[in-house]
């Protein structure tokens, strides 16, 4: 086999790459995403199928992710040919890591742009101007925060202040390096978090409705399973974890040999699951307490919390505490996206680290700014890479780890014996055919009911109609 290169940083212990890789899979998604999508697809019965779907879907390509990193020790990119050429295989199978990192850099675009609208929201709790809202207040000043309702103009300003500030914060910490940079922020982040997390259950469960939360999430009904539930649990277990972006291939770069990469990815997709689980009680019992629906996404965050900040004592204390929790969890995800395009920039000739952090942050502000003016593209952002690029991506990296990867070339990563075995059965065998069930079905489904797009009749009887035509005049 060719000569392979390597990266010559790596991270200091196996704390600071567990910390740093809790950060990158958990993220906003986990917030709002999760608790609904399982209350709404069959509460308990919805978590087995997530678990099922995470032990033997996103764990193995996580696994292959990992070890492909760490075997050829370069950014996703390099990394990937560099592994092609040592298998006498063509370097178009570089197609692998290009999809994924334009990917990390497409989510990251809008992934800034709701990070500066948490950051809104943080100030105007500290300021006490969430307080006293109805829904239709709380509804009204979300869409002027974002420059949609009044004073337009001056609010989108705004947005771009609060959306250079963050984008700069990543670009610093990205570009001091994997350990000054990446490190120190998580291992002092999500130690952090963890507190945080505790501490906004807590007081959620003492002052809200948590025998309702806890029905909605996690009583069986297997009356609402059907083929959705199972698409459903499929993608946000790939999405939550955050594979098929290149982010695990570049992490992994910095591994050493003493990280067992089975055990670690257990640790991580256990602790994303975890939070996933937790985070629903640290927002549908204020919910459910203050009488609202626990509708999904950003309404969520934005309209339904500050409305039931103030239904519970010490409700702006809380407010403050909740999105800075959000905060956090946005920061160290979107840190671990932009290490992605950094670290393939960083190995061009004459390209430093903190000048690749700074030119993929001015290219972030300049689309993030047209998200900030028009509210339509990053919508479309959103459909493109939820619904199309991430399932492709990480489908083509189980392609390639499990049929284009000789299985002498990844054993010295993950071993020999049972755990090889199975792991190679699963990404030959198993782990293909479900994601593509994700990219075709997901796609026609969220293009149904994202674009309005009516489905043939046999699609439509198994994905339901998400939207039903207006009656002709």
């Amino acid at each position: 086999m060719a000569e392979i290169g390597r990266k010559t940083e790596n991270w200091s212990s196996r704390f600071a790459f567990i910390m740093v890789a809790i950060g990158s899979s958990v993220g906003l998604g986990n917030f709002w995403r999760f608790p609904y999508t399982a209350g709404a697809n069959g509460g308990g019965a919805f978590i087995l199928i997530y678990i099922f779907c995470v032990v033997l879907i996103a764990l193995p390509l996580m696994m292959g992710e990992y070890a492909m990193g760490r075997k050829s020790g370069m950014s996703a990119i390099e990394g990937v040919q560099s592994l092609a050429r040592a298998e006498n295989r063509s370097q178009n199978w570089g197609i692998v890591a290009w999809i994924g990192s334009l990917t990390a850099f497409f989510i990251l675009t809008f992934y800034m742009v709701i990070s500066s609208w948490l950051l809104a929201y943080i100030i105007q709790a500290i300021g006490g101007d969430l307080s006293g809202t109805t829904a239709a207040e709380s509804g009204q000043n979300f869409l002027n925060t974002i420059g949609e309702g009044e004073m337009p103009m001056q609010s989108r300003w705004y947005m771009l202040m609060l959306l250079a500030l963050f984008i700069t914060a990543n670009v610093v910490v990205v570009g001091r390096g994997v350990k000054g940079g990446l490190e120190k922020a998580a291992t002092i982040l999500m130690p952090l978090f963890f507190i945080m997390l505790v501490v906004v259950v807590g007081f959620a469960v003492a002052n809200g409705d948590t025998a309702r939360t806890f029905a909605f999430i996690f009583e069986p009904k297997w009356e609402d399973v059907g083929f959705k539930t199972l698409l459903a649990a499929l993608g946000q277990a790939f999405f939550s974890i955050g594979v098929g972006v290149g982010l695990m291939i570049t992490y992994g770069a910095y591994l050493t040999k003493e990280t067992n990469i089975p055990r670690a990815s257990g640790v991580i997709a256990a602790s994303d699951t975890f939070v996933a689980l937790i985070a629903g009680f640290a927002i549908f019992p204020i919910v459910f307490a203050a009488g609202l629906d626990p509708a999904e996404g950003p309404s969520l965050f934005f309209v339904s919390m500050p409305v039931a900040f103030e239904a519970i004592p010490g409700g702006t204390l809380f407010a403050i505490v909740f999105f800075s929790l959000a905060l956090f969890a946005a920061f160290t995800s979107s840190i671990s996206l932009m290490e992605v395009g950094v670290s393939w920039l960083e190995e061009r000739e004459g390209v430093t680290r903190i000048g690749a952090a700074a030119g993929i942050g001015f290219v972030l502000f300049m689309i993030g700014a047209a998200y900030v003016f028009s509210l339509d593209y990053l919508d479309f952002m959103d459909f493109i890479t939820e619904g199309l690029l991430l399932p492709l991506g990480g489908l083509l990296a189980a392609i390639f780890a499990g049929w284009v990867l000789s299985r002498d070339m990844l054993v010295s990563e993950l071993g020999e014996g049972l755990i090889m075995n199975v792991w190679r059965f699963l990404m030959r065998w198993f782990v293909p055919p479900f994601i593509g069930v994700i990219l075709i079905f997901g796609f026609l489904d969220k293009i149904q009911d994202q674009y309005h797009v009516p489905l043939p009749g046999a699609l439509e009887s198994l994905l339901g109609p998400n939207w039903t035509p207006p009656p002709a005049q």
